[in-house]
């Protein structure tokens, strides 16, 4: 099975995280949810989550990919994180998957695994991607980066996740049985 990490920073994108988490887990994959902190993350909008984990328990080498949902004050707090940045590092070294969503992108940057990648995130963020080449895709992979664009594109890049690590088929499947009619492109 595999096995995903999702970290979450106080100002973190609630729809973008629980809606990544929740199809995931629907594809069959182990998900956990990292703070950076112990004890509850909250939101942007003041949603207490209690994650499952911290940063500091995380191993590149007992997951298949990192997943870093965006938000205001999340992104900013994930990138001033020497362990986030080193995790991603990490994960890229290794050949495993890293994905962000929304401004979370740009610590993609700041660890160094965008530049001369194709990648999207929030339109305001497309000149903080590190020498990336900004697509307006709801999801972009390149290579083993994926990224997307914000909170109306986190159904997409989760079933995108699915659809890597686990099948196309069943990425179709949780699709269908969710109603998604949207295209993602």
């Amino acid at each position: 099975m595999p096995k995903v990490v999702v970290v979450l920073a106080d100002g973190f994108e609630e729809v973008e995280a629980m809606a990544i988490v929740d199809i995931l887990r629907r594809g069959e994959i182990e998900t956990v949810i990292a703070g950076l902190h112990g004890g509850p993350v909250v939101s942007a909008r003041k949603v207490k989550v209690l994650p499952d984990t911290t940063i500091d328990t995380i191993r590149a080498e007992d997951y298949d990919m990192i997943v870093l949902p965006g938000g205001q004050p999340g992104s900013d707090n994930l990138n001033a994180d020497e362990r986030v940045k080193q995790l991603i590092r990490d994960f890229h070294d290794k050949g495993k998957y890293t994905g962000a969503i929304c401004a979370a992108p740009y610590v993609l940057a700041n660890a160094g695994v965008l530049k001369g990648r194709c990648a999207t995130a929030y339109p305001s963020y497309r000149d903080r991607l590190g020498g990336a080449v900004y697509q307006e895709k709801s999801v972009v992979e390149d290579s083993t980066v994926l990224t997307s664009r914000g909170a109306g594109t986190a159904l997409c890049f989760g079933l995108a996740i699915v659809g890597k690590l686990v099948s196309r088929e069943k990425a179709t499947a949780i699709k269908e049985a969710m109603l998604i009619r949207e295209e993602c492109d």
